[in-house]
Order: structure tokens, then sequence, then C-alpha cells
């Protein structure tokens, strides 16, 4: 692969060689397979092993010294044995950490990341002028839930309480939890809901917190044990959102979550949805701007969001078949990819340069994207490949290519994608990369193509066209 750094271990990794996946059967053994195998730094305490594991023969020192030249080397990098004027990390000053540079970083990641799943009625983005809105659920004002998992304590966050609360100074903000994360009480609805029926705008933030959905000791609250043993929102939550909607009132599901959620009724119920994530310490400033129009959400699904439990194969079948959008052929919740704007991009003058190619060479792709809507906004432009004459497994489709461009309304632009061999590989009946002649349909634009969502709520087109490969198969390198 050219890398010429070093590799490390997941932290107790290598223990778990024998510990948890019984291997081998020593620590010592685990030491040195993991040493022959290309790891050179062990997170944990099994690499102090390695001095019996040489005694007994099961690693050799040269084995070892291919390791620590790997570490070295990376410590040379970064300058540890050089005096400090020479490094220039060691000039950099601890008021650098947290600076409002930073800050800012922080903010873009967490504007770009929202993504817009529906907006029935164009709700979104909601007026500056709203005189009274009712924030309701568990997650609304939880700077925990910002954080995500493994990471630093920022030192401020904002909520989407307090981000809300900032936007619109003028206007009467009620906060009412409702309910908590997953417990089955509802001693709260009757306070949320009076909240919502005096409120012009109901901003609901519901979903999931690291604590039921992080890694092993981090959910504390989760049955699992650290696996989410249901799809939809835990606990009551879905049992207060269809009391916030009987009011009447307009209400806006935010949604934080870090893996996918079956929000089904919210789809069909619910106007206006966006997920937001665990979107770090300036998550509830994002959230503001998103709801009030000062920024156009453009985020896509990074993943695949299916309807239940019923549309994922067991866990113990590691076949790929049914999996992710690029081998699912039901038609799941929200596909992989999926997510609108506040503003229409429509899609014209697609062109492959060449049409037909001969195996193993690339393929230049473009199309002209126009904002054709009244609002700037960025717009994520997708390729996707599928090989039609494949005889061997291959995905449904899957994505080639995105690049994500801001528009001015009216402002069109071509953009370009290289479609390189190995995108049009297989991997044949001998286990070996190949190009073979077929045809290969393409499509670009917004999102999949025959997205009935996409194509029901996007209002954005998708051009699809047909490649054809042609001549001898051509082998790949590995």
């Amino acid at each position: 692969m050219g890398f010429d750094g070093h590799v490390v271990s997941d932290c107790g990794a290598v223990g778990d060689i024998h510990a948890g996946h019984k291997v081998v059967q020593t620590g010592e053994e685990a030491a040195a397979v993991a040493v022959k195998n290309g790891c050179d730094l062990n997170c944990g305490g099994t690499y102090p092993l390695l001095v019996a594991s040489v005694a007994a023969g099961l690693v050799t020192e040269d084995d070892i010294d291919r390791a620590v030249r790997h570490v070295f080397a990376t410590r040379f990098r970064l300058g540890m044995f050089d005096p400090p004027e020479r490094v220039p990390y060691a000039s950099v000053p601890f008021e650098v950490n947290d600076c409002e540079e930073h800050r800012a970083v922080a903010l873009r990641m967490a504007r770009e990341s929202i993504v817009l799943l529906r907006n029935e009625g164009g709700l979104l983005p909601l007026s500056k002028n709203t005189k009274r809105l009712a924030v309701v659920g568990p997650n609304a004002d939880d700077a925990e839930l910002l954080k995500g998992n493994y990471c630093g304590e920022p030192s401020r966050s904002v909520t989407p309480l307090a981000g809300i609360r900032k936007a619109v100074p003028g206007a009467e903000v009620v906060h009412m939890p409702g309910c908590s994360l997953k417990g089955r009480e509802t001693d709260g609805f009757a306070q949320a809901v009076a909240a919502a029926a005096k409120a012009d705008v109901v901003v609901a933030v519901m979903g999931f917190a690291p604590r039921l959905e992080g890694e092993e000791g981090e959910v504390a609250e989760e049955d699992g044990g650290g696996d989410r043993l249901r799809m939809g929102l835990p606990g009551v939550q879905e049992d207060l959102l269809r009391e916030l909607c009987a009011t009447g009132k307009p209400v806006v599901l935010a949604l934080t979550n870090g893996s996918a959620v079956a929000i089904n009724w919210a789809d069909e119920n619910v106007p206006a949805i966006l997920d937001i994530w665990y979107g770090g310490e300036e998550c509830g400033t994002a959230l503001a701007e998103v709801l009030f129009g000062d920024y156009s959400p453009a985020g896509r699904l990074p993943l695949t969001f299916y309807r239940s439990l019923d549309q994922v194969p067991e866990f113990t079948d590691y076949r790929m078949e049914g999996r992710t959008y690029r081998y699912m052929k039901r038609e799941p919740l929200y596909r992989f990819g999926y997510g609108l704007s506040y503003t229409r991009f429509a899609y014209s003058g697609l062109v492959l340069d060449p049409a037909e190619v001969a195996a193993g060479d690339p393929v230049e792709v473009s199309a002209e994207v126009e904002n054709v809507g009244t609002r700037p906004g960025d717009e994520v432009v997708q390729l996707y490949v599928t090989n039609l004459d494949a005889t061997v497994p291959v995905p449904v489709r899957q994505l080639a290519g995105f690049r994500r461009l801001g528009l001015a309304p009216g402002e069109k632009r071509r953009v370009s994608f290289t479609l390189q061999p190995a995108q049009m590989s297989v991997i044949d009946e001998e286990w070996k990369r190949t190009v073979r002649a077929g045809r290969f349909a393409l499509a670009v634009g917004g999102g999949q193509p025959g997205d009935p969502k996409a194509s029901e709520r996007a209002g954005s087109n998708v051009l699809e066209a047909e490649l054809r490969v042609t001549g001898r198969a051509v082998e790949l390198e590995k």
C-alpha cells in the first residue's frame, strides 16, 4: 500500500487474540502473531511478553527490529530527538488549543453534517419573527450527547436549546423535556404538550445518546451491553412525539444519533425532520442557523436508514447480501446519499469521455448542475456505477465519486469525475481483480438513481447513461 508509518493496535486487541478470540493459547503467542503480521505498537499490556516470545522461538529479534524501526521513524518525524528550536510543534503555544479558529472548524463541521430528511410544505426555514417556541425532548439541553464517543472535553458547549435561544432573543422559548432518554415514564407529557399547544412552533430534540450506543462500558444505559436492540426511538419518545403532533402545531424533529434510526411514523407525520447527529461543541449554533435560514442544509446520509430489523440480515450471517446500499434490493426508509436542501438543483449535459473505452482505461464523467431555486446552497453531486453484465456477484451500485459545491441562485457549473479502472473491476472466479468487457450504468445527481423520496421531495433530477467497456479482460494490481 506504500504506507511508511507505523501500525498500532486497538487498545486491548492483541490481548484479545488469546484471551477473547482464542486464536492462540498464551499472551506470548499473541504478541508474536501480532508483530509478525505487521502490528508495530501495542496499545495494551501484551507486548512486554515479547521477551519471552523471543526466548521461546515464537518471534525473532529481526521481526521486532522491523517494528522498532517503524515506530522510531515516526518519533524522528515528530522531532522527539531534536533540540526544541528545530521542532515546529514545540513552538505552538498552549493557547492554540480550543482557539476561536478551532471553534470555527467545529461549527463548520456541525453545519455541513446536518441532513434535512423531510420538509413538508416548506415549513423550514422558520421565521426569526416567531414569537413562541416550545423546545421539547430529553436531548434538547444535554451537553453530553454533543460529544459522541472517544472525545475530549470542550471548554464550552452549545446545546440545541442554547443555540435556539441565542438565535431568537426576542422570542419566548419554553423548554420541557417531556420524558427521559429511555425510560417508560410519561409524567412529563402533560407539561410538554401544554407548552406545545401554546407555541407557534415545536422543536422536538429526540433520538439516541452516546450512553445508549457507544462502546462497551460507555453504554451505561443500554440493555444490549453496547449493541442496540431496537431501531426505533428509545423509550416513550415516539409516544411523546405523537402527542406533540396531535396539538396541531407545526413540529420539527431534530434527531440525535450515531447510527440508523427507524422513524417511520415521523417520516409520514412530522412535517420537518433534521438529523443533527452528535454535532460537537457548536451543534446548537449550527442547528439554529439551519432552523432559521442562515444556512441551507446540504448533508447527505453516510449510511442506510432501514425501516425495521426485518430489513437487516442476521448478525451471524457474514455475507454481504442485503447489507448496505451496495447490496440491498429492498427499499429502505432513507437511502445512503439522501438529503434535501432549501433550494433546488437541476442536472443536464451528462458526458462520458469516451462513451466506449478499452478495458483498463479510465473514463471522464461530467455533468452540469444548476441552482434553480431562490436561495444559495450547497449541492453534493454523486456518481454511481452499476456493472450490468457481470458474471460474478457485484454490488447493485456503488458510489464512485462525489463533490460538494456551493451555488448561488441561477449559477451553473460543470462537475467532472474520473472513473478509474478499479471502479469498473470485479473479483473473478480465481480471486483476481479484473476489468472485463461489458455494459455499465452510470448515474450523476444529488442522490442515488430511482430514489422515490428524492424524486418526490428534492425537486432535482438524476442523469443516467450507459458506458461500454470493450477488449480483453485486464488484471489489475492488488
